[in-house]
């Protein structure tokens, strides 16, 4: 037992992944005689889609499987979960279900998975909770479920049980750990942008630590969200929004974009890492693609005869700081500078000129490889700003859609 203890605390302190633990678990029980035939492993989760994550380990497979369980299927299940060991475990308090079919004990009316398995050849079956302390559980992440299943003919020994019952334990808390990384770094991720979770995570957390560097800049929000919210029942802003709001981002997301921020109905994201001229194409390829979706979005919502809209973009490039700023305890992970101002002018000069997209005339200038897709539609003052600029948008008559449209060098 004490070499199986080492084993998971080791593997534990090397970072093992879930599924390898309770493979490696499940591989050296057997080796201790204990006859598994199969083990089912799952554990609550703090995500905005997911809700638990199981792992399955046979006999018969080389590998340990992971599963996900998002809320709307666990809904759509129900009633199977109620009728599940686990589901009993919890409500009950009881911390373990024993199931021994070679001694006819196998309550498959209350269980119904219990009479599955007996009809797969299980002898014996042990479902455990191991729970959390308060003080550890994070979310609904407060215990570890697992059952253990054999098919051998005389079912688990005493002393088998206890070796499982004794280093369960071990597997919980390492399982927890990497629950514990996995759902930090989902967190940072969803909640401070995909580059800002990733460096706050890498310990770029000191107050004032900023990088100077060049960005193109994205500002957009809704027509008439003001307007809407007014005249719509408040339970169908939300949905509206997150509607919107996925139709936009997931644009902005796979064309290697960073949102910073919501602000009500607005959206401030950021293109990096890369030359100028390259982010230019990158985020006119994600407006023209948050352009098809958002037309798509409406379709959907005007046959659901719920109220829908469009969204005013403004795109800039410049120089920004892009780092954390804030109080000694309360700290964003943001840009500042004059460009992030310009953008934000830029998107609300849309309404008057009647545009849905406009770009700064920075920003016409470094994309010089999608010079075909932009118009000018004239020299304006913006608020805040010193100097007039020339504004641009996307031309209806170029090749709307087409990423093609940018010429981008060879190779």
């Amino acid at each position: 037992m004490l070499e199986l203890m080492e084993w998971i605390v080791e593997a534990g302190l090397d970072g093992a992944s879930e599924t390898d633990l309770v493979d490696g678990f499940c591989r050296r029980l057997v080796e201790h005689g204990v006859p598994l035939t199969r083990v089912v492993v799952g554990i609550d989760t703090l995500h905005p889609v997911l809700e638990a994550r199981m792992f399955h380990w046979h006999r018969t497979k080389n590998e340990t499987t992971a599963s996900e369980y998002t809320r709307s299927s666990s809904r759509e299940n129900e009633e199977k979960w109620l009728k599940s060991p686990f589901f009993y475990l919890l409500d009950s308090g009881q911390r373990s279900l024993r199931c021994r079919f070679v001694d006819g004990d196998c309550p498959s009316d209350r269980f119904p998975v219990l009479g599955d398995l007996r009809d797969e050849g299980i002898t014996d079956y042990l479902a455990i909770s191991t729970p959390f302390g308060k003080p550890i559980t994070i979310g609904l992440m407060d215990s570890l479920a697992s059952s253990w299943s054999t098919d051998s003919p005389e079912g688990f020994g005493d002393g088998q049980v206890r070796l499982m019952e004794r280093t369960l334990p071990f597997l919980a808390l390492a399982i927890r750990d990497v629950s514990v990384g996995r759902i930090t770094e989902t967190l940072v991720e969803t909640y401070l942008g995909r580059d800002a979770g990733r460096r706050v995570l890498g310990g770029y957390i000191e107050r004032g630590v900023t990088e100077r560097m060049s960005a193109v800049l994205w500002f957009s929000d809704l027509q008439g969200f003001t307007r809407i919210t007014d005249t719509v029942p408040p339970e169908q802003v939300i949905p509206l929004l997150n509607d919107y709001a996925d139709a936009i981002v997931s644009s902005i997301h796979e064309r290697q974009g960073q949102v910073l921020k919501f602000m009500g109905d607005g959206i401030m994201a950021i293109f990096s890492g890369a030359g100028d001229g390259e982010l230019c194409n990158r985020a006119l390829d994600a407006a023209e693609e948050a352009k098809r979706r958002v037309i798509d979005l409406n379709k959907r919502r005007k046959a659901e005869s719920l109220p829908w809209t469009r969204f005013y973009l403004g795109l800039n490039v410049g120089e920004v700081f892009y780092g954390n700023i804030g109080s000694e305890d309360r700290l964003d992970f943001t840009v500042i500078g004059p460009a992030v101002n310009e953008v934000s002018r830029i998107a609300a000069m849309c309404r008057s000129l009647d545009q849905d997209v406009l770009l700064s005339s920075s920003f016409a200038n470094t994309a010089e490889a999608c010079s075909a897709r932009l118009v000018s539609v004239g020299r304006y003052a913006l608020r805040g700003v010193g100097r007039p600029q020339e504004l641009f948008t996307l031309d209806p008559e170029a090749a709307v859609g087409k990423e093609t449209a940018c010429v981008r060098p060879a190779g």
